[in-house]
């Protein structure tokens, strides 16, 4: 095959698909431009988003234009005018067309854009060929890179401003006519785009007949459709059905008894832009309180979620994806975020009340109620979706939001949009990940800003409150129920005091949370608590950003500070931990074994003793504010017998990692564990509960019992110290006195010793609280053996000891107690009482997987079949044993240590 020849191959290397035709139209038969060493004519072509359509238009053009000067001779000297009109005619077949159709209009591109006059118009003919000059202008200069996207929609607003008065005059209307035409939506918002519907609404004073001037405003649209685009009166009142015109007072009729609320959403767009400009204001400072106050509507907020929803399920589905306006991450959801905020903040924020997007959004930021980096994420994936829109409609001058899906058509855009494919990727590569970043920004954000929990509650305070003189504050202050509204009104003010960024925030977020702060017990303790939280983390970045933007997080501190001293004082003392809030599953109990490991992580990375129990007790902080924030919330905790697990479980990795630190210098082979007794040993611990236990070891053989038990008692002492070294932490009280003798008898004894004090000495209620022994911490060894102790993983399910690493071994009878009831023995693998006596109360049998049996003498059943029929049955299949004594297992209970 022969190799094409080296112009080609330099055409090819330039950008031109069709390397051939282009040399046939630059060469010595069409332009005269081809073969050169350089060109710019030729270089400007090829930097065009599309060089083969740029080229061919151009050709047309020479040709069309001959007459009417040297076209080529000053696109060659003007650097400015090649610039504008080589970017035209490769980026738009319509304005191509229209240039060759006209070829006088091209040397319009000399000049920038400026002000756009249309007065000279006198029909509908010559109206089109104006518009058409100034909108070549404006794209010119938009795809030249001498007006940027904003510049551009504000060109482009202001030319269907000049198009629709030019219409007006056409259609009979004159300064005597009185009739607003009110801009809505993109144009209302300065924002239009190359191709689109302009939504109006026609106006006339009270004193002038609608139907009158219904002519004149049907006229105007007929020409305007005829010279650019529709005319789209459809957001008026009742829409299609409605009045085309309306006067002042039916609109302010309307919209007080039966607007909607995406009505009112719409009106944040409205702006005078043709006819009588005094009346098209009037009308809207008439219907200003109505907007700012739409927020306050109970299906407000919930109205604008779900309208946005509907959008979204009525774009075709094969095109969702690919739909930069109404599809998820596209310009409605920026739009809809941006103007739910406007609506419930700009009641009392007047900075808010911009038609424009842009401007909106600028303003949210800077009044903090938007964060910095969301914020400008938004305004450039705003910016970047809508030059998107504008090289999609400026192709065809046609009207179209969706990116094409043919390979052809793609790389048009993505050269369009100055996208050049480099050594490792490709223009529509680079195109498409830009495009996926900014889409997924604007879904992630908009999620977080409309469906932000706060928005509602600060939607639910009356725009009066959020306007109050100090007096006038203290009296609402009263009647909220604060004690002190004098107090309360010292700490806002402290918090809103200033201009800084901080302040505007806390501005933003006390509307609501003062509100939430009086449907608690303590609303002047959760005020005064939540001043105390900002001061301490006043300065730090996140914490406003999380109670603005995270989720329930400000509605959550605030019933939480309003609720319980307890949960305030543990915040107050740990601030960082607030960020637990934002997440349901962190306010999840966590496992035992996984306390376990990170409290004795904690321990380990500290050689000094205080220190490592000082970074235990602060575990132990963040988890008592975890489980206190769920049982709160009702979130993560369903009922007590869960709280109680979860403190006990703390209980348990605080005292095992301490007792690790408190053992590393112990004597080699001295076994040491801590038994749980009370409330620990039944897992049933409050947040105020001491820690009740007893301190067993067993000496190594060699070792004498006087140095082993110095030893012991030096570990129970170093244990005890550490825990209650003083410190901003809840205190764990570690108390002994359950031990035999009391506090007159030793603190530690030998398992041995223990034994032959509970079967010679004991007393009853000594040997009553052995039924809630419970193995917690230490060696298993005597932990496991001591007399009535019941270790965690011996119940079902369970198969270690947390932190200890070792099996479950075969029951050891000598260590567990047998209780006996009317209907069934209960030898109870728990002690839980409330389990215990719910096992008891439904009848079944709560014997542990031993299998041992305990026949009560009163029930007259046949011993030997019950005894071997349990043997051979599971417990966990075993159905409820029938009596014959008529209780169901209510009768007095005794205990026997076996």
């Amino acid at each position: 095959m022969d190799q094409p020849p080296k112009s080609l191959s330099r055409l090819i290397r330039a950008g031109f698909a069709d390397a051939a035709r282009a040399a046939d139209l630059l060469g010595d038969t069409g332009l005269k431009l081809w073969p050169s060493d350089s060109n710019v004519i030729v270089d400007a072509l090829a930097a065009s988003a599309d060089p083969d359509l740029a080229v061919r238009q151009l050709h047309r053009l020479a040709e069309a234009a001959a007459d009417d000067g040297d076209l080529l001779a000053e696109l060659a000297s003007q650097e400015r005018l090649r610039a504008r009109l080589i970017a035209v005619l490769g980026a738009s077949s319509a304005l191509g067309d229209h240039l060759v159709a006209n070829p006088g209009e091209w040397p319009a591109l000399r000049d920038s854009p400026g002000s756009i006059v249309l007065d000279d118009a006198t029909d509908a003919r010559t109206l089109r060929l104006a518009y058409r000059r100034s909108l070549l202008r404006i794209a010119a200069a938009d795809l030249a890179g001498e007006a940027d996207v904003d510049a551009t929609m504000t060109a482009l607003t202001a030319l269907a401003d000049a198009t629709v008065q030019a219409a007006f005059v056409m259609a009979g209307g004159v300064p005597e006519t009185h009739l607003a035409i009110v801009a809505m939506g993109k144009c209302g918002g300065r924002e239009l785009n190359y191709v689109s519907d302009v939504d109006v609404i026609f106006v006339c004073p009270d004193d002038h007949d609608p139907a009158a001037s219904a002519p004149i405003a049907i006229k105007l649209m007929q020409i305007c459709a005829q010279v650019a685009w529709p005319v789209d009166p459809a957001l008026r009142p009742e829409g299609s059905r409605g009045p085309l015109v309306r006067t002042l007072s039916g609109h302010f009729a309307y919209y007080r008894k039966w607007a909607r609320t995406w009505e009112f959403q719409a009106l944040l767009k409205a702006r005078p832009a043709a006819g009588d400009i005094d009346l098209g204001q009037e009308w809207q400072a008439s219907l200003a309180d109505f907007v700012w106050h739409a927020a306050e509507r109970p299906e407000a907020v919930a109205d604008i979620r779900a309208m946005r929803r509907r959008i979204i399920d009525a774009v075709p589905r094969d095109e969702v994806d690919r739909e930069i306006k109404r599809g998820p991450g596209g310009l409605r959801d920026i739009e809809f975020a941006v103007q739910l905020l406007q609506l419930v903040h700009g009641r009392n924020d007047v900075s808010l009340r911009s038609a424009s997007t842009i401007e909106a959004l600028t303003a949210l930021i800077d009044g903090g109620y938007v964060g910095r980096a969301d914020g400008e994420a938004l305004l450039r994936a705003y910016r970047f979706l809508r030059i998107v829109e504008h090289r999609l409609q400026l192709q065809r001058l046609r009207r179209t939001h969706t990116v094409p899906n043919d390979p052809a058509a793609l790389h048009w855009l993505a050269q369009a949009l100055g996208y050049r494919n480099g050594p490792e990727h490709s223009a529509v590569t680079l195109f498409r990940a830009d495009w996926a970043g900014h889409s997924t920004d604007v879904r992630r954000l908009h999620a977080k800003l409309l469906y932000r929990p706060l928005l509602e509650a600060v939607a639910r305070v009356p725009s009066n409150d959020l306007r109050l003189t100090p007096e006038a504050a203290k009296r609402r202050l009263e009647v909220l129920g604060y004690a002190d509204p004098a107090g309360a009104l010292r700490h806002i003010q402290a918090l809103i005091g200033g201009v800084s960024r901080t302040a505007a925030i806390q501005h933003t977020l006390l509307p609501a949370l003062l509100s939430s702060f009086a449907d608690e017990p303590e609303p002047d303790r959760g005020l005064l608590a939540y001043r105390q939280v900002s001061e301490a983390l006043g300065a730090s970045p996140w914490y406003l950003r999380l109670l603005r933007d995270e989720g329930p997080v400000a509605t959550r501190l605030a019933e939480i500070l309003g609720r319980s001293r307890y949960a305030t004082d543990l915040l107050t003392r740990d601030p960082e931990a607030l960020r637990l809030l934002a997440d349901d599953r962190e306010l999840t109990p966590r496992d035992a074994d996984v306390l376990c490991a990170g409290f004795a992580a904690a321990a380990a990375r500290h050689g000094d003793p205080l220190t490592a129990g000082a970074a235990v007790r602060a575990l132990r902080r963040r988890e008592l504010f975890r489980i206190s924030s769920a049982d709160l919330l009702g979130v993560g905790i369903t009922d007590i017998l869960q709280v109680g697990n979860a403190l006990t479980a703390i209980t348990d990795a605080t005292l095992a990692a301490t007792l690790a630190v408190a053992t590393q210098t112990v004597l080699p082979g001295l076994r040491f564990a801590v038994i749980g007794m009370g409330r620990l040993g039944g897992s049933e611990m409050s947040y105020a509960s001491d820690a009740d236990v007893l301190f067993v070891y067993e000496a190594p053989e060699g070792m004498a019992e006087d140095a082993a038990s110095g030893a012991a008692h030096a570990i129970a002492e170093q244990l005890r110290r550490i825990l209650a070294v003083p410190a901003p932490d809840p205190p764990l009280v570690v108390d002994a006195d359950l031990r035999p003798e009391g506090r007159q008898g030793p603190l530690v004894r030998s398992l041995g010793a223990y034994h032959q004090y509970y079967a010679r000495w004991s007393k009853v209620w000594e040997a009553q609280a052995l039924l809630r022994a419970r193995f917690v911490a230490g060696d298993a060894d005597p932990g496991g053996t001591f007399p009535g102790a019941r270790r965690r993983d011996a119940l079902p399910g369970r198969r270690s000891v947390p932190g200890t690493g070792d099996r479950d071994p075969a029951h050891q009878s000598a260590g567990w107690t047998t209780n006996v009831c009317r209907a069934a023995p209960i030898r109870a693998p728990t002690s839980n009482w409330v389990a215990a006596v719910s096992r008891m109360w439904s009848g079944r049998c709560s014997c542990c997987s031993c299998g041992t049996d305990t026949q009560w003498p009163g029930c007259g059943r046949p011993a030997r079949s019950k005894r071997w029929q349990r043997r051979r049955t599971p417990v966990s299949s075993r159905p409820p044993t029938p009596t014959r004594c008529g209780t169901r297992g209510g009768g007095p209970a005794g205990s026997a240590t076996r």
